[in-house]
């Protein structure tokens, strides 16, 4: 039986690739299909459940580098924690009951942290029954992005996105974002944990001064758009309003986590956006955020991001123009949001406008053959493929994060390295998968007759299954 394209669009641009059965249960009523999930009370999969609080981890490493505390470090340690944003001024000098940390050490510590969040994700996407839910979760996530190798925020980055984004990526923009400028992670990946005020007790104590990443890309790239119509003196003066947001250290009440430092909090009078904050310490950042998130700017935003990601590369005008309406009257409703996504024309009219990018092919190879469930070591292939394909999660190079655009994810390198992982996990696979059964569940309803003739000719059952896994059909959604 041929079932409607309109089951592979549910399955692939609103989840996350089909796995078996999904196609049929999806083709009755693929809208449906899709709002059920939404409605369905959201899951927590056992592998996230199971991750530890990384301030536990964040406060060990500070603690340890205390020049007052019992433990000692050896030198050649320091630069790589300092790196982390972690190191002390100088080592202690060693007693009986102290243990030594080395540099190696701290890397593992970290590598480890941050390898069982990578693949606690995994396993969510892969595993999951509302993978609509994990796509938005992935698509917030993107938005917001965090990355590895800034300071101590490779420590967070994974509880960022089960903290920050997923509690609410069906609910008001305004509680995400509040949620996400209170998170370690995000203080840390932007330098705001050490943005000083020049004027206030610390800054002219010590001679610290402000730091505007934080300030610019919260403007830039996660409410008003590069087009938003601020200047670079807004982004000044709301840096000036975010002095004093940062981290707890240890000894401090919530170590690990948000703190409001007064002392750091540069005083006086600030102007964003011709809108006047008196001073009011922490309640100046927050009554700044309700203003960005009720702007009209990033309702426009927002609407072309999402628009971008579940319709085109270049959405229609109309849609965008529909989708920044939904945002404005439901005052940043992400359920409304979503709905509106799922119901606009236009997402099912393209059904392979979009491509798949690494992370999403990858995952959607391991839906549709079952690969976690039947073939151990196939999480280390999926990693290893996820590097060599240039998105291992929580590793975007700037805080724009990942490409949502086809020219960022389909060259002639790209192209062989998914053929070469759908290669490796058809041989991991052999004599379990069926090509007419895997080609059914997959992308029966938009596989072409080319596809066909390559099929009917391939040399082995594993070559077949190869062959559907790096078809065109399968890196479109």
């Amino acid at each position: 039986m041929t079932l409607p394209v309109s089951a592979f669009i549910a399955a692939n641009r609103f989840g996350l690739g089909a796995a078996p059965g999904e196609l049929a249960a999806a083709s009755i009523d693929p809208k449906a299909w899709l709002k059920a999930q939404l409605a369905a009370t959201p899951e927590t999969h056992a592998a996230l459940a199971e991750l530890s609080d990384p301030a536990d981890l964040f406060v060990e490493l500070r603690r340890v580098m205390q020049p007052v505390k019992v433990m000692r470090v050896q030198p050649s340690a320091l630069g790589s924690l300092a790196r982390l944003g972690l190191g002390g001024s100088k080592p202690t000098k060693p007693g009986p009951a102290q243990t030594e940390l080395t540099a190696a050490d701290a890397r593992k510590l970290v590598s480890e942290r941050y390898m069982g969040e990578v693949t606690a994700r995994l396993i969510a996407q892969v595993q999951s029954r509302q993978p609509l839910r994990e796509r938005l979760v992935a698509f917030w996530s993107n938005h917001f992005t965090v990355s590895v190798g800034q300071g101590p925020a490779s420590i967070y980055v994974g509880a960022f996105e089960r903290e920050a984004i997923r509690p609410h990526v069906t609910g008001r923009f305004l509680d995400l974002l509040l949620a996400v400028m209170h998170h370690p992670a995000m203080l840390f990946y932007l330098d705001n944990a050490v943005s000083t005020g020049p004027h206030s007790r610390v800054g002219l104590r010590r001679g610290m001064g402000l730091n505007e990443n934080l300030a610019r890309e919260l403007l830039e790239l996660h409410t008003l758009g590069v087009d938003g119509g601020y200047t670079q003196a807004d982004v000044t003066q709301f840096a000036r309003i975010l002095t004093g947001w940062s981290v707890a250290g240890p000894g401090e009440k919530g170590a690990g986590g948000f703190i409001f430092r007064t002392a750091m909090h540069e005083p006086g009078e600030k102007l964003l956006l011709g809108h006047r904050f008196s001073e009011g310490g922490e309640k100046e950042g927050l009554d700044a955020l309700v203003l960005l998130a009720r702007h009209p700017s990033t309702a426009r935003h927002i609407a072309r991001q999402f628009a971008g990601h579940f319709i085109a590369d270049d959405p229609p005008p109309a849609v965008v123009d529909r989708f920044a309406d939904v945002f404005r009257r439901t005052d940043g409703d992400l359920m409304a949001l979503t709905l509106a996504a799922i119901d606009a024309p236009e997402a099912w009219a393209q059904p392979l406008a979009k491509v798949k990018t690494a992370n999403e092919f990858v995952v959607a190879s391991l839906r549709a053959t079952e690969a976690l469930t039947t073939s151990p070591g196939t999480i280390g292939a999926a990693l290893g493929a996820l590097r060599g394909l240039g998105q291992m999660p929580f590793a975007a190079s700037s805080p724009a994060g990942w490409p949502d655009r086809a020219d960022g994810w389909i060259g002639p390198d790209a192209v062989m390295e998914r053929a070469d992982f759908a290669s490796l996990l058809a041989r991991r696979l052999r004599g379990r998968l069926v090509p007419t059964r895997l080609l059914e569940a997959s992308v029966g309803p938009v596989a072409s007759p080319s596809l066909a003739r390559a099929l009917a000719h391939a040399a082995s059952v594993e070559d077949a299954n190869a062959l559907i896994l790096a078809s065109p059909e399968f890196q479109r959604r």
